[in-house]
Parts: C-alpha cells; sequence; structure tokens
C-alpha cells in the first residue's frame, strides 16, 4: 500500500514536471526563439544571454521543474517495476528512457554548452564578423536540438498522462 501512494504520487509529479518542461522547450521553440529570430546579430545575442542568464543563474522554480521532472520520472519507473506488469510497466520505463536520454541528455551536453559558448562573447567589444559567426554557431544548431526535446519530451508526457 505504502509503495502504491509513493508510486501515484511521483508518477503524478513526474507527469506535471515533465509537463511544464514541455510548455518551457515549446515556449522557446514557437516564441522566444522565432522572436529574437528577427533581431540583428548584436540584439539576438544579447537577448539570448540575459534571457539563459535568468536559467543560469539558479532561478528555483526552473530547478525544480527541471531537476525534479527527473528524479520524479526516474523514481517512478522504480516504483513502477513493482506496481505495473506488462505493456504499462515497459511503457514506464521506455518513457523514463527517452525523457533521460533524449531531453535531459542533450540539454546537457548539447544545449547548456551552446548557451555557455554565447555568453562568454562581448558584445559591445564584439565586432560584426565575430557576432555573426557566434550566432551561426549557434542557433540553428540549438533551435534542431530543442525542436528534438520539445518533441520527445511531448511524446512522454502524453504517454505518463496515458499511464496516470
Amino acid at each position: 500500500m505504502f509503495i502504491e501512494s509513493i508510486f501515484q504520487i511521483t508518477l503524478i509529479l513526474a507527469t506535471f514536471f515533465t509537463s511544464l518542461v514541455v510548455g518551457f522547450l515549446f515556449a522557446f521553440a514557437i516564441v522566444v526563439m522565432p522572436g529574437i529570430k528577427a533581431l540583428p546579430d548584436r540584439e539576438f545575442i544579447r537577448a539570448f544571454q540575459v534571457i539563459d542568464g535568468v536559467i543560469q543563474n539558479n532561478q528555483p522554480l526552473f530547478i525544480v521543474v527541471w531537476v525534479g521532472s527527473a528524479l520524479t520520472l526516474i523514481v517512478s519507473a522504480i516504483f513502477g517495476m513493482w506496481q505495473l506488469d506488462g505493456i504499462s510497466r515497459v511503457t514506464l520505463l521506455l518513457a523514463a528512457f527517452a525523457y533521460i536520454v533524449g531531453v535531459q541528455l542533450p540539454t546537457i551536453t548539447i544545449n547548456v554548452p551552446l548557451n555557455n559558448r554565447l555568453q562568454t562573447l562581448d558584445v559591445s567589444s564584439a565586432d560584426n564578423i565575430m557576432q555573426k559567426r557566434f550566432r551561426d554557431d549557434f542557433e540553428s544548431r540549438w533551435n534542431f536540438w530543442n525542436s528534438f526535446r520539445t518533441i520527445l519530451a511531448s511524446l512522454v508526457s502524453v504517454t505518463l498522462m496515458i499511464l496516470l
């Protein structure tokens, strides 16, 4: 009974946090990045630096949601091993794996390093060529991986809703 309750609570939290992450990624994909895309290189870089700075400054609610999504999903998958069987168990394990490998891992290995590199540019002292190079090295790759994460996180979120 206790394990069943813990499982239900963590699955609800994982679904909630994962859905919030989807909303965050989706907002970047359809509003933030298209919005700043129209800006000249200097303004684009500076706008992204400021937006990313809020996140990188350990914004507490962001940290709770982002880290909480991964932790609660992992705990749900572990408890789900005892609470679920058959296709439900396999589905939860695959969803957790997909989320960690397809959302969290690219964030850590691709998107955050791209953010960090962009943060190193002092736009006030960089010439137009350097600004263009930094933006070109950043924008398309970052957007591709953000779209990838958005799609995968959306599929995981829907899967968790179905499992609930």
